[in-house]
Parts: C-alpha cells; structure tokens; sequence
C-alpha cells in the first residue's frame, strides 16, 4: 500500500490475488507456475478457466480470483473510453482492445459504435470465430449501427496467431463494410487487428 503497484513484481501480485481464495498456503510456487506457463501476468489473468485448472493446486476459487481481476481491468479499461470521444482517447482505446482481444483463442469481431460527435455509445462482439477465422457480414454491421443511431464505427478484431498483419480476406471485407456503410451515411473511421505482439491499423496503413 505504501510502495505502490510498481514496486511489485508480476508473481508477487498473482500471489496475492491467490492469497484470500487460498488461505494458509504458499501462493508464490503457484503464482510463479503460473507465469511459467502463460508468460506474463496479463496472459495468466487472461487464461481459460480450463487452462488455469491443469494447474496443479489451482482449484476453482482460484479461477474465480484470476478472473475476477481480468473482469476488474477491463471493466475500468471500458469505463475510459465509454460515452467520450475516442479519437482522441485513441491509446487507451488501443489498450482496452488488447486487453479483452488480444489473448483470446479464437478470432473476435468487434465493432465500436460512435454518434455524430464520434463518442463510443455502444461496444460490441459481432462474432467468435477460429483461430484464423471469423464469420464477418458487412450487412449485419451497417444494419447494427442503424439500430443504434450510431453515424460512424471502428472494426476492432484479433489474430490468435500473434502476426498482426491484415490477411486478403479482412481487407476485402473492410472494403465492403466501408462501401455498405458509405450509401446509408455510416462512416468507417478504421479497423484494427491486435495481437500479443502489437496492434495495425487500415487507416496508419493507408489501407482506409
């Protein structure tokens, strides 16, 4: 309390998110079985229950208290960005995408639906798909923003695979969405692809 966060190493604060779910035992053999598997304290959080389990001491409270604190992160990652402008709160942003998109399994379509005055009303998944492939319908996005009143999107999504270089399929269908949304006054503002390894952007890309 008195040193700050900083002043914590990754297995320290995983052992004591551990300590209250288990109560008169050594966490830190846990928390550091933890970062040997998944990497990094982010990626831990982030884990599937079912991957967290097949660690040896890791019981259900334990999940529990992992994913509590992933909820935590990325509900005050969202409450950053929600009802403001965010292009120009366009880092964090970035950051919420990662943190809820990056260390997923499978690709995640997302479309951040923003007002005339580009404030994000409304953040949404569209569709899960493979590791190297999602389901995305042009169609269905324009027809969600006109529900919404939504007058611009920005098409977040991830590539399990780390490369976060855009395939010929997402740039098809980003021309699409841009297309559709254009006739009926829909703005795409950018589509981004996030990865372990980092983010790329249409529009930073020239590719918008």
């Amino acid at each position: 309390m008195k040193s700050g966060r900083d002043s914590l190493a990754d297995y320290e604060l995983l052992e004591l998110i551990l300590f209250p779910a288990l109560p008169r035992r050594d966490t830190k053999p846990l928390a550091k079985a933890l970062l040997k598997k998944f990497g990094s304290f982010a990626e831990a959080i982030s884990a599937d229950p079912q991957e967290l389990r097949s660690i040896d001491g890791i019981g259900e409270a334990a999940v529990v208290a992992l994913k509590t604190v992933q909820a935590a992160a990325l509900k005050l990652s969202q409450d950053e960005i929600m009802d403001r402008p965010v292009l120009t709160s366009w880092d964090k942003l970035m950051k919420y995408c990662r943190a809820s998109m990056a260390y997923e399994k499978s690709e995640h379509f997302r479309v951040l639906f923003l007002n005339k005055k580009n404030v994000l009303i409304a953040d949404e998944v569209q569709q899960q798909g493979t590791v190297d492939h999602t389901p995305v319908y042009p169609r269905e996005v324009v027809k969600r923003a006109l529900e919404l009143g939504a007058t611009a999107v920005i098409m977040v999504h991830n590539h399990p695979s780390g490369d976060s270089a855009p395939s010929k399929a997402d740039i098809e269908m980003t021309m699409e969405v841009k297309e559709a949304g254009e006739k009926l006054g829909i703005i795409l503002h950018d589509h981004v692809i996030v990865s372990k390894s980092g983010n790329n952007s249409f529009k930073t890309m020239g590719l918008l």
